[in-house]
């Protein structure tokens, strides 16, 4: 099975957030409220029932202010420190190279809201751990991802990861270098990549994530565990299958 992503031209995006609307409406999930912070950017962070938002940003660039859009969801990482670092395998890739959540695993810990690269898993109240999951049952059935398919410029590609990086490749020499193909190397290489008009650091994004994102060693998500399973019935259980995972013995 090959591998799918998404190549978003955020040259073309003019934030009309219909993708936004189109991955609450598939995926049936409620609205927020929210308050006004100074901004059209709405909602302003992701929540459990918010799998995707149109980030807005006001940069200065060559002492110009320019307004910057982007649409922001999990990465679907190759190397994806959720996968990596989810004590109980709760969290997986499949064959097209997505980040797939069993609920039904998920204990609640909150390890992949922590260890995110890009800052987007939530809980919500069960506690469970929600995020995009690439309309997945969409494209097992041969279509594309609502978001792809709800957008009006055209802004958002969807094919296969390698035609997807032909695209943006071709784009860039089309350029001459103005444009950055964001996501073939990064953690891996992304299932969502971006052609960005202007340099990542303008949207918040580095070779490692968001530029903001705190970086956790294995041991500090481990001490983590420890203190949120404080009291667990599961604890004993899920600290060994975390020791196991993170360090490969029981006893550290």
């Amino acid at each position: 099975m090959e591998e799918k992503a998404q190549l978003m031209d955020l040259a073309k995006c003019s934030a009309c957030r219909g993708c936004q609307v189109a991955c609450k409406q598939w995926n049936q999930l409620a609205g927020v409220v929210t308050k006004n912070t100074g901004t059209y950017e709405n909602p302003p962070a992701f929540t459990p029932q918010t799998y995707l938002r149109v980030q807005f940003r006001e940069v200065v660039i060559d002492g110009k202010v320019k307004w910057l859009f982007m649409k922001d969801q999990c990465m679907h990482c190759t190397k994806a420190p959720c996968v990596e670092m989810c004590p109980v395998a709760s969290r997986t890739k499949d064959e097209f190279g997505f980040t797939e959540i069993d609920r039904n695993k998920c204990i609640g810990c909150g390890i992949c809201v922590a260890v995110c690269p890009y800052q987007v898993p939530t809980l919500d109240s069960v506690p469970k751990t929600q995020s995009c999951w690439f309309c997945l049952d969409r494209v097992v059935a041969g279509m594309k991802p609502a978001c792809a398919k709800a957008c009006p410029a055209g802004a958002i590609r969807y094919g296969s990861r390698e035609d997807m990086l032909k695209l943006g490749h071709e784009a860039v020499a089309k350029s001459g270098g103005k444009v950055t193909l964001y996501g073939e190397k990064e953690m891996g290489g992304l299932h969502m990549m971006y052609l960005l008009p202007e340099k990542p650091e303008y949207y918040g994004l580095s070779s490692e994530g968001r530029l903001n994102a705190e970086k956790l060693s294995k041991l500090e998500v481990y001490a983590m565990l420890e203190k949120k399973l404080q009291g667990s019935p599961v604890r004993t259980e899920v600290l060994t299958m975390a020791a196991l995972k993170y360090f490969g013995q029981v006893k550290i």
